[in-house]
């Protein structure tokens, strides 16, 4: 291992495990160490040693969301009550850690822990585990042997708050824990916003958090101390992992050492436990997916039926509705101003993220100021400078579908688009003293208030392997209300309002766990394909999803995958494409791995067939074709896990200019026969190169109970990779 010569072997040992970090066993067998690059090398060639990973940091990522997907314990027949909401599941969480004495995490009428748990709950600083853990929270550990490794540092608590135990600074896992497995609590809000009973998806389901990331810039959570983490949910007997982490783009390989969501999901799938992870954060642009392996369930952001409207009364008797999360009392008309300096172009000086206000009165007024970047981040500077220089307001005008950010109770931040915007400009310009009275955010629910995915929201394709199509399913992760940290800055009473993917994941967690009471014998791939042939491709008031950006369009398989998620028909959803290890290593010979690579990842000796398989050909509940030129033909299979004796007829959406047939046409099912294969024919009439055009493939059974719906995403590409744009 070193370079040290020691004659006692003793010694040598005593020193070589001195080098050692820590140690991860049983499922990815495996060790910690600090080596130089050339140690490093020379390690990787001892005999039984088959690989060695580098270090690298992996970075962070319910009141309405589930009455709004149709999972209300009042309602009879759900898959909640089927289940007797998860009770008995254990869900594992890889994240911040958790706030043990929210009450989101009480015990209260739920039985013994499970059987098959294995796990411990770790004392540590401020977090005693005899008092922290009960019968819901039964679990929770911390590794940050790999971050400091990394940071070859000891960690400061002083410059990053934070504890050395599973304790929660930073909010984020507690607010994941709440949405995917929390208790109930009744009369939650945020500042009396989004008024409700908080609790998640699986509310009786037990939870076992492993703190991975640390309170640092960007949350860093180190691939090591991740692998560990892995290793020790599957150990400890997790039926669900939760997985609301992503790296960074451009994105490794999915067997790169460096990507640990990739290389630790694979391991805990190949044991039957579904991994669940979110698409990132960096939409709308194409291509930003994250967590791409076809054996993660990956989740993209959606709205709800739930907004936040805020009255801007102006002084001419108009009235416009903003969005805000402003929690403030009304007050009386106050000056309104928009900063216009002599000598500059007319809209620089009214940039949120610049603002110059030297020749503008803002003490005592509201500014309006508009920007083009779609962030929090114009809203934060724009209120800081306002506040600093005396203001009591920010109208922010901004491209429509972006994140809320709350403001404090005394210093509303009230979003519009630009239409909107220039309406009040207009105002300002017409008038010798233009004011303005703010109103304190309303809530509103249900029509008129529609559903889209989020701007935010990663978009494909699959930026390593197009063909796969990602992400995979959609759910709601836009103002999501749940438990918190103290130490959050958005934290009140309790709860914070939050967005991201890193809330979209728990919701589908949460729904596995509950499809995991109900079929324990299906297999993540089957879990996985339930989920997105039966997701919903309009709202649950049947008006079409959009995609938010610039500018909207109507939501397409990039945007959401299968679509919006439906667990109450996922629950029953008649036919699954299911797929096991096997499956996953033709795909990994399919994408060009060699044998050695894909022997390390599997953990034996694996050889691809001399005849490369076709990765068009892995059986996923998709079709994606990124490159058609000539005529292909593709094969899927589909299981039968309704009815016994069941028919189901093909039907094709076609996307356009592109032809597809399916032989079969009819799928007959009996006793003898539950899996059937099927052949899907793809041909263009374009001669150029295009984007992607969509359809779909459509089994329904001929009760008409069942319809079971996957994607169909073509490219014509006359020229392969010619970047032309599309």
């Amino acid at each position: 291992m070193g370079k040290r010569h020691h004659h006692d072997p003793e010694v040598v040992t005593c020193l070589h495990h001195d080098m050692l970090a820590s140690v991860v066993g049983r499922s990815l067998a495996s060790f910690e160490s600090k080596f130089t690059e050339s140690q490093a090398k020379k390690m990787a060639d001892f005999p039984g040693v088959i690989r060695v990973i580098p270090n690298h940091f992996h970075s962070l990522q319910t009141t309405r969301s589930w009455d709004y997907l149709g999972l209300s314990p009042n309602s009879p027949n759900t898959l909640l009550n089927d289940t007797n909401l998860g009770d008995g599941i254990i869900i594992g969480l890889l994240d911040t850690g958790i706030w043990p004495e929210s009450e989101v995490f009480n015990d209260e009428d739920l039985g013994p822990i499970p059987s098959q748990w294995k796990g411990q709950c770790v004392s540590g600083q401020q977090f005693n585990a005899s008092t922290a853990c009960n019968n819901k929270l039964i679990g929770a550990k911390y590794y940050i042997d790999g971050f400091l490794a990394e940071n070859e540092q000891p960690f400061n608590t002083t410059d990053s708050p934070d504890f050395l135990s599973p304790r929660d600074v930073v909010g984020h896992g507690t607010h994941t824990s709440t949405i995917a497995g929390g208790s109930f609590v009744y009369n939650a809000s945020y500042k009396g916003i989004g008024l409700g009973i908080v609790r998640g998806g699986a509310p009786r389901a037990r939870l076992a958090m492993y703190k991975v990331c640390w309170n640092v810039p960007r949350g860093q959570c180190s691939n090591v101390d991740m692998l560990k983490a892995f290793d020790d949910a599957i150990h400890d007997g997790v039926d669900v992992i939760s997985v609301s982490l992503g790296t960074q783009l451009p994105l490794f390989s999915e067997v790169d050492d460096r990507d640990a969501i990739s290389i630790g999901s694979f391991h805990a799938v190949t044991k039957g436990i579904p991994v669940v992870g979110g698409a990132a954060n960096e939409g709308p642009s194409a291509y930003t997916v994250e967590n791409t392996a076809p054996w993660i369930l990956t989740v993209a952001a959606s709205t709800i039926d739930r907004s936040f409207p805020t009255n801007i009364t102006l002084g001419n008797n108009s009235t416009i509705l903003g969005q805000a999360l402003f929690a403030g009392t009304e007050g009386d008309f106050t000056g309104l101003v928009y900063p216009e300096n002599p000598g500059l172009i007319p809209s620089l000086a009214g940039v949120c993220e610049a603002l110059i206000l030297n020749n503008t009165p803002v003490a005592g007024n509201v500014v309006l100021c508009f920007t083009s970047v779609a962030r929090r981040t114009p809203v934060a500077l724009a209120v800081s400078s306002v506040r600093a220089a005396g203001g009591v307001g920010v109208i922010v005008a901004k491209s429509p579908g972006d994140v809320l950010g709350p403001c404090s109770s005394d210093f509303p931040c009230i979003e519009v688009d630009y239409e909107l915007g220039t309406q009040i400009l207009f105002y300002i310009r017409s008038t010798s003293s233009p004011v303005v009275k703010l109103s304190p955010s309303m809530t509103l629910v249900g029509k008129p208030v529609s559903t889209k995915v989020a701007a935010f929201s990663s978009r494909g394709p699959n930026s390593i392997s197009p063909a796969i199509l990602k992400p995979d399913i959609a759910a709601p992760g836009v103002s999501i209300l749940a438990a918190s940290s103290p130490f959050d800055p958005y934290m009140n009473g309790g709860f914070a309002l939050h967005s991201g993917t890193s809330m979209a994941t728990p919701h589908v967690s949460g729904i596995v766990a509950l499809l995991k009471a109900l079929h324990s014998d299906w297999s993540p791939a089957a879990i996985r394909s339930a989920i997105t042939t039966t997701a919903w491709k309009t709202d649950p008031f049947g008006e079409p999803i959009f995609a938010e950006g610039s500018p909207q369009k109507l939501a397409d398989p990039f945007d959401y995958g299968g679509g919006i998620v439906n667990p109450n028909k996922a629950a029953d959803p008649g036919l699954i494409y299911d797929m096991g290890i096997n499956h996953y290593i033709i795909y990994l010979c399919a994408v060009g791995y060699n044998n050695s690579v894909i022997s390390q990842l599997v953990g034996n000796s694996t050889t691809c067939s001399s005849t490369k398989p076709s990765v068009l050909d892995v059986n996923l509940p998709s079709i994606t074709i990124p490159n058609l030129r000539e005529n292909i033909t593709l094969t899927r299979s589909v299981t039968n896990v309704g009815p016994v004796n069941s028919t189901y007829r093909g039907r094709i959406s076609l996307p356009l200019g592109i032809s597809v047939a399916v032989r079969p046409e009819t799928l007959v099912f009996n006793s003898d026969i539950k899996t059937i294969s099927f052949t899907v024919a793809v041909s263009t009439t374009h001669e150029v190169n295009t984007g992607y055009y969509f359809g779909t493939l459509a089994w329904t059974d001929d009760d008409g109970g069942h319809v079971v719906t996957i994607p169909i995403s073509v490219r014509t590409q006359i020229i392969r990779y010619y970047a032309d744009g599309n």
